[in-house]
């Protein structure tokens, strides 16, 4: 429940958002998706920010008091007076005086429960929405895919006539929005039936067999165009940059514009990211959160790619409601399917993965299980090898990127390359969720 100050100070910035919005009349790009927002936020603002003015939302500016200090283009106020007085002044500033201001404005709309996307888009009123996906995020405040699917199919609802629905074709609750909209109608994916689509995906390697990226050919009306990601590890990440295109196209950008813009695409931190290890290893930093969706595709990426020996770090996924141990136990029988040769479970939720493995026959030898990051850190630290491909993922309350801080060959980057790295953030303690 929301204290009174909360909805008080949500009810001002509303307002002192709607206010800039009608003076500067931006043009307003709105995401949703149960994962792979914030990575298509990023691939699209490479795409258009090559011809436009844009902004972005920082950090986790994607709720009721994000969104609208992306707006104002102020930073939190937080627990200070003054600095929420500096936000106002900012504010009257950018209403009342003739200022530059970007052309395009592109936010994440992140719900949480029920109502959450009409209250967001009441205001923020967008002109093009992206829909990623829909999975088991936040289940347990909606109790189904098909009340988060409702939700999230709000923005698509909520579009004008003249605007653009951006809809991921091979995601079925996400395609089936198309006829809750009264705009134009692009969809993206790899199967045949999106508009633009991503086809022959094929890893990249440097000489001394790292990972160095993917490419692809992009299928849009008519054109096939060779593709590559060279800071993208994983093929679902793609989607990412077939949405960026897709909206580049309605800005009328070349495509080869388009392409090489993505060249330079970086998921942000936590998600996906190569990084160096200790005794001459590498590890995929996939910590910034998890559902069963992003899990078992991070699994996929971890199976993919070639290794001496790939260990599995995982932990609990929170936020699953009734389908809590249906989706751990998904996840242990990736892990058994694709013979990992180390599994480290961590959290007590992920134990029902050990359970479905334990129950296929994998070798108990190969289990390890730990309650706290910390631990499951040092121990991975012992049992890594040279050659070793390490996955740590779960969900943010488990706090995963320590063990990355751990294991990884350079902890003086952490601040760098991590996520949750935040001074406020290094002042939480790990408490099991």
């Amino acid at each position: 429940m929301k204290s009174k100050k909360l909805k008080f100070l949500e009810k001002i910035l509303r307002f002192m958002a709607t206010a800039v919005l009608r003076r500067h009349k931006p043009l307003v790009i709105g995401i949703t998706g149960s994962v792979g927002k914030t990575s298509a936020k990023e691939a699209i603002f490479l795409v258009l920010s090559k011809k436009f003015p844009v902004r972005k939302n920082e950090k986790n500016y994607n709720n009721e008091v994000g969104i609208p200090l992306t707006i104002i283009g102020a930073e939190s106020g937080g627990r200070s007076l003054l600095r929420w007085l500096g936000v106002f002044l900012k504010w009257a500033y950018v209403v009342a005086f003739h200022v530059k201001y970007p052309k395009i404005i592109i936010v994440e709309l992140g719900i949480d429960r029920p109502g959450d996307m009409e209250y967001l888009t009441s205001f923020v009123k967008p002109s093009i929405g992206v829909v990623t996906n829909v999975s088991g995020s936040h289940l347990e405040f909606f109790g189904s895919l098909e009340k988060i699917a409702r939700e999230k199919g709000r923005l698509v609802e909520s579009l004008p006539q003249h605007g653009f629905a951006i809809l991921n074709a091979d995601d079925h609750n996400v395609l089936d929005m198309q006829r809750r909209t009264k705009s134009n109608v692009i969809t993206y994916g790899f199967s045949e039936k999106a508009s633009v689509r991503a086809d022959m995906i094929v890893y990249n390697y440097d000489d001394n067999q790292r990972p160095e990226g993917i490419s692809f050919k992009l299928d849009y009306d008519g054109n096939v165009i060779p593709v590559r990601l060279r800071h993208i590890l994983a093929p679902h990440q793609i989607y990412s940059a077939l949405a960026a295109i897709a909206i580049g196209t309605t800005f009328k950008i070349n495509l080869i514009d388009a392409t090489m813009a993505l060249e330079n695409f970086h998921s942000p931190q936590g998600r996906m990211n190569l990084i160096e290890g200790i005794k001459n290893t590498h590890v995929i930093d996939d910590t910034y959160n998890a559902s069963p969706v992003s899990t078992l595709a991070a699994l996929e990426v971890l199976d993919a790619l070639g290794a001496k020996r790939k260990i599995a770090v995982l932990g609990d996924m929170l936020e699953l409601g009734g389908e809590e141990e249906k989706g751990h136990r998904s996840v242990g029988a990736k892990v058994q399917e694709m013979d990992a040769d180390i599994f480290v479970a961590v959290g007590k939720r992920m134990k029902k993965a050990v359970d479905e493995i334990k129950g296929a026959g994998f070798l108990e030898k190969k289990i390890f299980a730990f309650d706290d990051p910390e631990s499951a850190g040092r121990k991975v630290q012992e049992i890594m090898r040279e050659g070793d491909l390490v996955l740590v993922k779960g969900s943010q309350g488990m706090r995963m990127e320590k063990i990355v801080e751990e294991i990884m060959a350079e902890p003086l980057d952490a601040e760098k390359l991590l996520c949750r790295q935040s001074a406020d953030w290094k002042k939480i303690k790990f408490n099991n969720p």
